[in-house]
Parts: structure tokens; C-alpha cells; sequence
């Protein structure tokens, strides 16, 4: 009995190794994770249950903004002078900045109460305005030292009023250029001008 329980925990055993080895074989774990994940969290938050009722034309689509090439990462860009950009050693966004930045803006005008904002893909439901724009700036200055968030907005309104087009920039402090130092100023730089793109928003037709 004894060597017949001995032939079926080794048959386990064996079953075991041979399927870790099958795993690993079909199965890839991926690059050793980086040292610093980074996101942008909304200062300003809607409450949950908060209901908003509009009319037609009143809505808002907040569209991804548009990036040059050095924001099209999800590392961390750092303007070393005017013509060189470097990264920040172990540090990476969960996301790209331009779909971040996004839902910082959408969060940031639903809780200004300034317009019922819709996803792009709601856009049919109440054409009303868009805004659009490009994310300039989205990193650190190691010149000055400083977190730099620049966003050129264009929104446009509906009703066959004119586009208006508006540059909003905010900037930080750094204390320190590397993976647990950069965070924090570029979600407070980019909270800033969340902010001010919603009053904006708030006060054009």
C-alpha cells in the first residue's frame, strides 16, 4: 500500500512540474515591473448620486487631446535644455497623458456643475459643445525645475457661434527629478488647469 501511495503523489508531482512547465512556455510575464506607477487624480470630484438634468445644445464632449511626439509615451519626459529631452529612470504613467488628461478634464467640469459632460461616445446623444485641444506640455523642466502642464483648448460651440481657442499653463515645483519626486507637481500642475479650462468653460457660451 505504502509504495503504491509513493507511485501516486510522485504521478502528482510530476503532473505538477509538467504543467509549470507548459505555463511557462505559452505563458510570458512581461518586463520586471518599474519602480513608480503614476497617475492624475481630480481634486474636484462629482458626488456620488448627484444627478444633472439639461436641455438640448447644453452638454459638453470633452475630446482626447492631441500630443506631440515626445508626450506619445507613458514615460515621463524631462526638458533637459532647448533641444534635448530625456526620461525619468524607472517611472511610467498608467495610462497615456493624452487619455488621462482627459478624464481629469471631464471629472474637473461635471463637478464644476458648469455643463453635463459626455464620453466622445455620447456625442450623438446632445451635439452640443466640444472641446478639443492639444497637450503641449506634460512633464518636467529641468531647467527651471518645475512640473509643466500647457494645454492649448479650442472649443466649439454650437448654434454656428465662432471657435474660441484659449492657452492655459500651470507649473510646480520639483524638489526632486527621479520616479518618487515627479508625480505629485505634474497631477497639482495638471489640476490647475483643469480648473481654469473649467471656468472658462463655465463662463463661454
Amino acid at each position: 500500500m505504502k509504495g503504491a501511495e509513493m507511485m501516486r503523489n510522485s504521478s502528482r508531482i510530476l503532473a505538477g512540474m509538467l504543467l509549470c512547465t507548459a505555463l511557462a512556455g505559452c505563458v510570458s510575464f512581461g518586463d520586471k515591473a518599474p519602480t513608480q506607477l503614476l497617475s492624475l487624480s481630480s481634486d474636484a470630484r462629482v458626488a456620488p448620486g448627484t444627478t444633472r438634468i439639461g436641455g438640448s445644445g447644453k452638454s459638453i464632449t470633452v475630446l482626447p487631446p492631441e500630443t506631440p511626439k515626445q508626450l506619445d509615451t507613458v514615460r515621463v519626459p524631462v526638458q533637459v535644455d532647448a533641444v534635448s529631452v530625456a526620461y525619468v529612470k524607472d517611472a511610467r504613467w498608467v495610462d497615456s497623458p493624452r487619455q488621462m488628461f482627459q478624464h481629469l478634464l471631464s471629472e474637473t467640469i461635471a463637478a464644476s456643475g458648469s455643463a453635463i459632460v459626455l464620453d466622445p461616445g455620447q456625442y450623438s446623444a446632445d451635439p452640443g459643445r466640444r472641446l478639443l485641444g492639444v497637450l503641449v506640455d506634460f512633464g518636467i523642466d529641468a531647467r527651471t525645475n518645475s512640473a509643466i502642464v500647457t494645454y492649448d483648448a479650442t472649443l466649439a460651440p454650437v448654434g454656428g457661434q465662432p471657435v474660441q481657442r484659449k492657452r492655459f499653463s500651470a507649473s510646480v515645483p520639483v524638489g526632486t527629478i527621479d520616479a518618487t519626486g515627479v508625480g505629485n507637481p505634474i497631477n497639482q500642475a495638471a489640476n490647475k488647469v483643469a480648473a481654469e479650462v473649467a471656468a472658462w468653460v463655465g463662463t463661454t457660451g
